[in-house]
């Protein structure tokens, strides 16, 4: 007999066994923000104000795969604030690490991982609330970024241009990804359906 999940408890299933893409995305991050770090910073100083945003990453993933390795993974909550952790260490970083700050800075590409992550695993609902939350932080750490840096203001033209790119996809970047996840939320219920159907049907002698 094939027992019938109600959505609450598929979406637990989903949050349970997403969640290591979220770790691994993590520690991808954390890799690249690392080199990053090492490769952009001029001086020493820069590369010691510049990595502790990365040990910040390291700590919070270290704490969720130690709870994975132990079967005692995260809940929704935890992996939501520890998603939102992910967006405050990054905005950070945008906003004043480093001499290149706001648009000019090479780190927002750290948002797009992350953000993916999130979105495969977590309900759409909830990617949408997160999703406005990166493009809005963004945004203000690429304004902010830049008028701390006396850079061109970032309102004018060309920097409009690039800024309003980078938040069209970052905002695909999580609808796609929804999408992909309702796809194969989808799938699954018409596999399982289809897997209960068979095991009803009567055999013919």
């Amino acid at each position: 007999m094939v027992s019938v999940r109600s959505k609450e408890q598929e979406a637990a299933e989903d949050v349970f066994f997403g969640q290591v893409v979220m770790i691994w995305a993590r520690w991808f991050l954390i890799a690249a923000g690392a080199v990053l770090v090492l490769w952009t910073a001029e001086s020493d100083t820069d590369r010691v104000i510049g990595i502790l945003p990365v040990l910040g990453l390291m700590g919070v993933n270290f704490f969720l795969h130690g709870r994975y390795l132990m079967e005692k993974p995260g809940n929704k909550a935890l992996i939501a604030a520890a998603s939102m952790i992910d967006v405050a260490i990054i905005t950070v970083v945008v906003m004043f690490v480093s001499d290149d700050k706001g648009l000019s800075s090479p780190f927002f590409i750290m948002y797009y991982p992350v953000l993916l992550a999130f979105a495969f695993v977590m309900p759409r609902k909830a990617t949408l609330v997160y999703t406005a939350a990166v493009v809005g932080a963004y945004a203000a750490a690429a304004i902010v970024g830049n008028t701390l840096a006396d850079a061109t203001p970032v309102l004018d033209v060309g920097s409009g241009k690039t800024l309003l790119t980078r938040v069209i996809t970052l905002a695909a970047m999580g609808g796609l990804a929804s999408f992909y996840w309702r796809i194969q939320r989808g799938r699954r219920r018409v596999s399982m359906g289809e897997s209960t159907e068979t095991q009803q049907e009567p055999a013919v002698s």
